[in-house]
């Protein structure tokens, strides 16, 4: 048997021990007393490594959580995506943005595609990050199709197949959602087509392309099928719509945003990068600012690529705006897929469970991706609900009898975070000067 760490009074310890000018009595105390005195001692949540959130209620214990820490030590815990829900005023906003910050001292970096609102542009600048403010009138533009670098791992061929695959992702989802429809095969392979007739002439004049060289082709019927070859049919009649669609980011309302090359570059050392779009939030029709969500996170997930980037959160905020438009939620779901090999985390803001319910009938391709994107949470952090909302919460979450009546009647602050199979109820402390930062109801004081 070992000897003891403090041997009793009185009587003496090993050579080393007593060598020692420092001799302390035994001391005796229960695990409460100890936990009192250095609270990590008895982390029973998820464990001490991580970042501090607040108090687990039930055990009366502190609660940290780190979903890069816990992968892969976790049984059940198979990616580090976070879906968080509550009605507005009971503290979800303040637990996102707080969760983004205190990430920062653990060497974590921070991106937000979309901030309908501009809330995150007063955190970005308290930590030396960076904010675009993107709209009518303003100086700041984002080219979309933009390319990345080239990680050094891949080669120059496998690259240039991926920044292609990427465009077209992008263009699809544009197309979609101002059609509010999915693409004919013709309109695909128009947008094919027009596509790398584009990035052939910009390879030539040595420039990126734009969205404008783009609209331009597809309204060129005669270029289409010429470049289409026998195979094209009609392809430049077949792709009128797309040619419509296309022209409203040009000379829309989103005209001056998108359709020029890029006055910023991507910092990858930027603690934060927030890009502000609330002059676009304030209508009743959110396609303006879904579409500039679409290029704006393209133009940003481009740059995220670089498996060697370090660990890095992506933030979705006001998610609940994008349900109702099928491309841009496929873009979100490959977003979630290439998580773990990126080193990203990313994190889904959204008011209510049901709103999920939003992206489309049962067994339709929107409720699909958005229950997709669901599943590839492994952890669900839900404020407290309407109750007229316990049903949806409860089935989409697979609740237990207890969870949901826990939900419809957490305090403000309070939630019920479900990792991985476990549940806790936690209260999340802030910090007198985050709770500055993060008001969000000045107005209204």
């Amino acid at each position: 048997m070992p000897p003891p760490l403090f041997p009793p009074a009185g009587r003496p310890g090993p050579a080393s021990s007593r060598n020692n000018k420092l001799k302390l009595p035994a001391h005796r105390m229960t695990t409460a007393t100890a936990s009192g005195a250095y609270p990590f001692l008895a982390e029973g949540g998820l464990g001490a490594e991580g970042i501090y959130i607040g108090r687990d209620v039930h055990a009366e214990a502190s609660f940290v959580f780190d979903p890069f820490a816990l992968y892969g030590k976790v049984e059940g815990f198979t990616n580090p995506n976070v879906l968080l829900a509550g009605v507005i005023g009971q503290g979800k906003s303040a637990l996102a943005k707080s969760f983004a910050l205190r990430s920062i001292a653990f060497g974590y970096r921070v991106y937000v595609p979309c901030d309908p609102k501009g809330e995150w542009t007063p955190v970005a600048r308290a930590l030396g990050g960076t904010s675009i403010a993107l709209g009518p009138g303003l100086p700041g533009k984002l080219n979309p199709l933009d390319a990345a670098p080239r990680p050094p791992s891949v080669s120059e061929t496998d690259w240039a197949g991926e920044i292609r695959k990427r465009r077209l992702l992008l263009l699809g989802s544009l197309a979609r959602t101002v059609l509010g429809r999915d693409l004919l095969p013709m309109e695909h392979t128009g947008l094919d087509v027009a596509l790398d007739a584009v990035v052939t002439r910009a390879a030539e004049s040595g420039r990126t392309p734009l969205l404008g060289d783009i609209a331009a082709t597809l309204n060129n019927p005669d270029e289409l099928d010429t470049a289409g070859g026998l195979m094209s049919g009609r392809l430049g009649d077949a792709s009128r719509d797309l040619a419509h669609a296309m022209r409203r980011l040009v000379h829309g309302d989103l005209a001056g945003m998108f359709d020029a090359p890029s006055t910023v570059t991507f910092d990858p050392n930027s603690p934060m990068l927030t890009i502000d779009l609330s002059r676009l939030g304030g209508s009743g029709d959110d396609t303006a600012l879904v579409l500039a969500m679409t290029c704006a996170s393209a133009w940003m997930e481009s740059a995220l690529s670089d498996p060697n980037g370090g660990r890095r959160w992506i933030v979705y905020d006001e998610a609940w705006r994008l349900m109702r438009h099928p491309g841009l939620l496929q873009r979100m779901q490959s977003q979630w897929k290439l998580s773990r090999g990126l080193g990203i985390a990313n994190l889904m803001v959204i008011h209510r469970l049901s709103d999920l319910l939003t992206a489309g009938d049962a067994g339709s391709r929107g409720r699909a991706l958005a229950e997709g994107l669901l599943a590839d949470c492994s952890t669900r952090i839900i404020y407290r609900q309407e109750t007229d909302q316990l049903h949806a919460a409860a089935a989409l979450l697979g609740l237990t009898s207890v969870e949901t009546e826990a939900i419809s009647h957490l305090n403000r602050g309070r939630g019920l975070w479900r990792v991985a199979g476990r549940s806790f109820i936690v209260q999340h402390q802030l910090h007198p000067h985050e709770l500055a930062l993060f008001d969000t109801d000045a107005r209204m004081h």
